[in-house]
């Protein structure tokens, strides 16, 4: 299947040729410069065939090791003699002129924005026309495309890894073919051997890795850079067999590279972070975007002492001084992720400590595991993944309940993180454990980022990102996004979606057991008060829903908008992420909220305690690879128990009705069984009317209308204070009480002033604050513009949509608010929130 990729449209297009070669690993030597807002430096990438095009090899071992024995003797580089834990490539004193020097008898034809070539033309890159072979291309040159943009590549090279010392053990076993080309396949065969290496021998992997990476060049390869990809060749080589294995490429980011942000901190500092930006990593580093390309990677990052490098890491690095006022930072991940979930930040962070803090401990007796003997035999079953050092087969990994964990944050926030972040950290990977059994990560940081952050959270392998928005008001806003990332450690990251348009499997399945593992890290909530709660989440969660589904393209409700033909790429691997540069869509939930219902649908037919079963056999059977959803549903009913076997036909729930129903259409989802049979989703936000928790909101919301009554009667003069007594009420409670007072057409301002004052909504946290804020630009409530224009400012996050609604009104105050506020965030604004705001407003 062939694609001609618009980059122009609203479809993300994943350019790299991953049916021809794969990166196996990439070992990045960076440098981070905060005056000129670049990073700099090379990586070098590991590669095999892909599967269209490995073959099989077979030479005598003494051939090659009689060659390897001639090229030590010639002393063609000195031994490697780096240790793994203080890898670096090339020192922080190169200049970055040193890498745009031009080999001789070329000229620079770097373009406008800082991308160079080192050929005479630049091709037209669509799908893989360019990605030649001798089969079905004649003698053209096989090309290796990349994901990349916003970067200047500077030079790409092969890397002499028969020169380094030691190498010839892999050699010595290695299973060479075509003689004629000894060198060649030298080298790529033992990059087969390194890359191959069983996972009981990792840091030595690692070690020669990074000794590859510091082996000199032996040869320029032509490359160039191109919107959306970086494309390289080395003339007179037409197969990916024959392409060198280890390349090097130097390049620098741009300031406006649209991967990372550079901005200050809540205290002042400059920091920069990867966003999780609609085109991922590929303005930070040149690599293989499609989820099928699975890497390992390790990094060396330099910065300024005063700053601290946290990274997608299975260790906690411990800084090294390389030269006065330099820091070197080194992480190392040993499990393949896609390219996408690599994540960074940088910055003056401080850990967040607590004196005798002992609650990263639990005993036995704290937390219940309630797993059955038949969760333990799926531990003896061997994974279904590609070899890598994996916790569900370490005994000691499968008992651990709270793995490390740090937190880092502004200076200015470190007393919020203290007392609230830090302990529940804690109960929230035990809860998640006592769910789903083993961390798939080692460890984890928490980052607390830049108010311009766009989302409430982020998670990465071994690290989250956290908003500040989550910090004030209380625990529940804090511990409910914090299990939602957890969550996403098994669903999204340990477990990932072949096809990135199929977000609903992790976000659904992150959002159901968020529900899930707060419930348990409460620990003084009874299993019927934490059923109230759910019951009380869904109702909100449905009335959310139901508004986005009112006010969104039909497209951009459909879950799985490839259908059937999901999952499939073009010859050489490129494909389209449907809408993945559309900038409203990183502000929907259409993803997280009909997946959620679909799961608790599915729940609620086969019993929870059943349903999460399978989930954690799911989780057994695929951690460590990719999934359809066809793969994930087709799962969870044929572990149904027999005797609801015929329950299942009776109702009709099949993968084909759940797909018809739930994934491949726009709209409200009427059921995942059949209509007749089962309440359509419609109707069942009424039944979550009942729970005790909503029924107490509607007692308050009647006092409040009956309240607002009689102030609008009484007179100027007469202003008796109302005996009324309201209750306390819960974040959520207070969320949707403050949702049905705004399905009032009138409130007035003694009736708001009141409201905000008996529940102290300003001190709220921000789902709280979010609704008080609609109602005070609702009823044009000057008296709370401030709290508008700090939710604004504060809440990034969040508050995308009060601008549309400030400017709805069409009154000239809160138009003035809002091109006021706009004015002082726009520029730290990440790109997909300036725009939707802009268009808003101009």
């Amino acid at each position: 299947m062939e694609m001609q990729l618009d980059p122009m449209k609203d479809d993300l297009p994943l350019m790299a040729n991953t049916s021809h070669m794969l990166v196996k690993h990439y070992v990045l030597d960076l440098d981070v410069d905060f005056k000129s807002q670049v990073i700099e430096g090379t990586i070098v990438l590991f590669l095999e065939t892909g599967s269209r095009y490995r073959k099989a090899s077979s030479i005598g071992k003494e051939g090659c090791q009689s060659h390897l024995n001639k090229i030590c003797e010639t002393g063609t580089s000195e031994p490697c003699r780096v240790s793994v834990s203080n890898a670096s490539v090339f020192s922080s004193e190169v200049e970055c002129s040193d890498f745009a020097v031009c080999s001789e008898g070329e000229k620079d034809t770097s373009d406008k924005n800082g991308n160079h070539s080192n050929k005479e033309q630049a091709s037209e890159i669509s799908g893989s026309k360019n990605c030649c072979d001798t089969e079905s291309h004649g003698n053209k040159d096989f090309l290796l495309v990349l994901d990349c943009c916003d970067l200047s590549v500077l030079k790409v090279e092969e890397v002499d890894i028969a020169a380094v010392s030691g190498i010839e053990k892999f050699a010595m076993s290695a299973e060479l073919i075509d003689v004629s080309k000894e060198l060649e396949n030298l080298r790529n065969q033992i990059v087969h051997k390194l890359v191959t290496l069983p996972s009981d021998r990792c840091q030595e992997q690692l070690y020669y890795y990074t000794c590859c990476s510091q082996a000199p060049g032996c040869g320029e390869l032509e490359f160039t850079a191109g919107s959306w990809s970086l494309e390289i060749r080395k003339p007179g080589v037409q197969t990916p067999a024959d392409f060198p294995h280890a390349i090097r490429i130097q390049y620098k980011t741009r300031p406006d590279g649209r991967s990372v942000t550079w901005t200050t901190d809540q205290s002042g500092r400059p920091c920069v972070y990867t966003m999780g930006s609609p085109i991922n990593n590929r303005a930070l580093f040149p690599c293989q975007e499609p989820p099928i390309a699975l890497s390992t990677w390790q990094a060396s990052v330099r910065a300024s002492a005063g700053f601290v490098v946290l990274m997608s890491g299975e260790n906690s690095a411990d800084p090294v001084q390389l030269q006065e006022g330099i820091m070197s930072w080194y992480y190392y991940v040993t499990m393949p992720m896609p390219a996408s979930t690599f994540t960074i930040a940088v910055g003056c962070w401080q850990e967040v400590k607590r004196q005798c803090f002992t609650a990263a401990i639990q005993t036995e007796d704290e937390f219940s595991v309630p797993f059955s003997q038949a969760d333990f035999r799926w531990h003896k079953e061997s994974c279904g993944h590609m070899e890598y050092p994996c916790r569900f087969r370490n005994p000691a990994a499968t008992l651990q309940r709270v793995i490390p964990y740090r937190v880092f944050a502004p200076l200015c926030l470190m007393e919020r993180c203290e007392e609230h972040l830090l302990q529940l950290i804690p109960q929230c990977l035990s809860a998640a454990y006592s769910t789903l059994g083993t961390h798939p990560f080692c460890r984890l940081d928490v980052l607390i980022v830049p108010s311009n952050f766009s989302s409430l959270g982020m998670a990465s392998p071994h690290i989250i990102f956290l908003s500040q928005s989550v910090l004030p008001g209380g625990n529940h806003l804090c511990g409910t996004r914090l299990c939602h990332e957890i969550a996403h450690s098994w669903f999204g990251l340990a477990i990932g979606a072949r096809d990135w348009t199929e977000e609903w499997i992790s976000e659904g399945s992150a959002t159901f057991l968020e529900d899930v593992f707060w419930a348990k890290a409460q620990q003084q909530l009874s299993h019927d008060e934490g059923k109230e709660q759910q019951e009380l989440k869904a109702l909100l969660r449905w009335r959310r829903l139901r508004d986005e589904v009112q006010n969104s393209e039909e497209e951009l409700q459909v879950l799985r908008p490839h259908k059937e033909s999901t999952g499939e790429v073009s010859e050489s691997g490129a494909s389209v992420v449907k809408h993945g540069l559309k900038a409203e869509k990183i502000f929907m939930q259409v993803h997280y909220l009909k997946g959620y219902f679909l799961l608790r649908s599915l729940a609620s037919t086969l019993g929870e305690a059943s349903y999460l079963a399978s989930l954690r056999k799911f989780v057994h059977k695929f951690h460590g690879q990719l999934v359809l959803s066809q793969d994930f549903l087709s799962m969870l009913l044929e572990d149904i128990p027999e005797q609801k076997e015929q329950a299942r036909t009776r109702l009709g729930l099949t993968v084909e009705s759940i797909s018809q129903n739930w994934l491949d259409t726009s709209g409200i989802p009427k059921s995942a069984l059949k209509p007749q049979i089962r309440k359509p989703l419609l109707e069942e936000g009424e039944t979550w009317k009942e729970c005790k928790l909503v029924q107490q909101v509607s007692a308050e919301v009647t006092k409040w209308i009956q309240a607002n009554k009689r102030i609008r009667k009484s007179s100027k003069k007469k202003r008796k204070q109302d005996e009324v007594v309201f209750q306390k009420l819960l974040p959520d409670q207070l969320v949707l009480l403050l949702e049905y007072l705004l399905e009032e057409k009138t409130l007035c301002p003694r009736t708001l002033q009141r409201l905000e004052k008996t529940y102290q909504l300003h001190d709220q946290d921000a789902e709280v604050r979010h609704r008080w804020c609609e109602l005070v630009v609702k009823h044009k409530y000057v008296p709370g513009y401030g709290d508008v224009e700090k939710f604004l400012r504060e809440d990034q996050a969040m508050g995308v949509y009060l601008y549309g609604e400030l400017m709805v009104n069409e009154d000239a105050k809160q138009q003035e608010l809002a091109y006021r506020c706009f004015s002082v965030a726009q520029e730290q604004m990440d790109m997909s929130s300036a725009k939707v705001v802009a268009e808003m407003l101009f």
